[in-house]
Protein backbone atom coordinates (compact mmCIF):
# COMPACT_ATOMS: atom_id res chain seq x y z
CA UNK A 1 0.00 0.00 0.00
CA UNK A 2 1.39 3.50 -0.39
CA UNK A 3 1.67 6.29 1.74
CA UNK A 4 -0.85 8.24 0.78
CA UNK A 5 -3.79 5.18 0.88
CA UNK A 6 -2.51 4.76 4.53
CA UNK A 7 -2.84 8.60 5.40
CA UNK A 8 -6.28 8.47 3.82
CA UNK A 9 -7.34 5.29 6.24
CA UNK A 10 -6.24 6.92 9.11
CA UNK A 11 -7.66 10.29 8.48
CA UNK A 12 -11.10 8.25 8.37
CA UNK A 13 -10.58 6.12 11.37
CA UNK A 14 -9.98 9.33 13.59
CA UNK A 15 -12.61 11.59 11.91
CA UNK A 16 -15.34 10.62 14.32
CA UNK A 17 -13.47 11.39 17.07
CA UNK A 18 -12.23 14.78 15.99
CA UNK A 19 -15.74 15.80 14.96
CA UNK A 20 -16.76 14.83 18.58
CA UNK A 21 -14.08 16.55 20.38
CA UNK A 22 -15.04 19.94 17.77
CA UNK A 23 -18.95 19.68 18.95
CA UNK A 24 -17.77 19.42 22.30
CA UNK A 25 -15.41 22.69 22.41
CA UNK A 26 -17.79 24.18 19.93
CA UNK A 27 -20.55 23.91 22.88
CA UNK A 28 -18.98 25.70 25.15
CA UNK A 29 -19.57 29.03 23.21
CA UNK A 30 -23.07 28.96 23.22
CA UNK A 31 -23.19 27.92 26.90
CA UNK A 32 -20.77 30.89 28.14
CA UNK A 33 -23.44 32.95 25.58
CA UNK A 34 -26.61 31.87 27.39
CA UNK A 35 -25.18 32.56 30.92
CA UNK A 36 -23.74 36.39 30.09
CA UNK A 37 -26.95 37.12 28.40
CA UNK A 38 -29.45 36.13 30.94
CA UNK A 39 -26.60 37.12 33.81
CA UNK A 40 -26.93 40.65 31.48
CA UNK A 41 -30.91 40.06 32.25
CA UNK A 42 -30.73 39.92 36.25
CA UNK A 43 -28.37 42.82 36.65
CA UNK A 44 -30.72 45.21 34.23
CA UNK A 45 -33.60 44.40 35.39
CA UNK A 46 -31.74 44.90 39.55
CA UNK A 47 -30.83 48.23 38.20
CA UNK A 48 -34.35 49.36 36.58
CA UNK A 49 -37.13 47.22 37.64
CA UNK A 50 -39.40 48.53 35.18
CA UNK A 51 -37.30 47.99 32.08
CA UNK A 52 -37.87 44.05 32.91
CA UNK A 53 -40.19 43.00 29.98
CA UNK A 54 -37.96 44.87 27.28
CA UNK A 55 -35.13 43.13 29.06
CA UNK A 56 -36.62 39.54 28.46
CA UNK A 57 -37.79 40.56 25.17
CA UNK A 58 -34.28 40.82 24.02
CA UNK A 59 -33.05 38.37 26.21
CA UNK A 60 -35.44 35.40 24.59
CA UNK A 61 -34.55 36.61 21.30
CA UNK A 62 -30.66 36.70 21.45
CA UNK A 63 -30.74 32.72 23.46
CA UNK A 64 -32.59 31.93 20.33
CA UNK A 65 -29.65 32.83 18.24
CA UNK A 66 -26.89 31.70 20.09
CA UNK A 67 -28.80 28.16 20.63
CA UNK A 68 -29.26 28.42 16.64
CA UNK A 69 -25.21 28.12 16.73
CA UNK A 70 -25.04 25.00 19.19
CA UNK A 71 -27.96 23.27 16.56
CA UNK A 72 -25.55 24.64 13.81
CA UNK A 73 -22.69 23.04 15.31
CA UNK A 74 -25.00 19.67 16.24
CA UNK A 75 -25.89 19.28 12.86
CA UNK A 76 -21.84 19.73 11.41
CA UNK A 77 -20.71 17.05 13.99
CA UNK A 78 -23.72 14.47 12.21
CA UNK A 79 -22.48 15.74 8.62
CA UNK A 80 -18.72 15.11 9.78
CA UNK A 81 -19.45 11.41 11.17
CA UNK A 82 -21.75 10.45 7.94
CA UNK A 83 -19.97 7.38 6.40
CA UNK A 84 -18.48 8.35 3.08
Amino acid sequence: MSALVLAQDAAANINPGLAAIGYGLAAIGPGIGVGLIFSSVISGTARQPEARGVLLGLAWTTFAIVEVLALIGFVVYFIATAPA
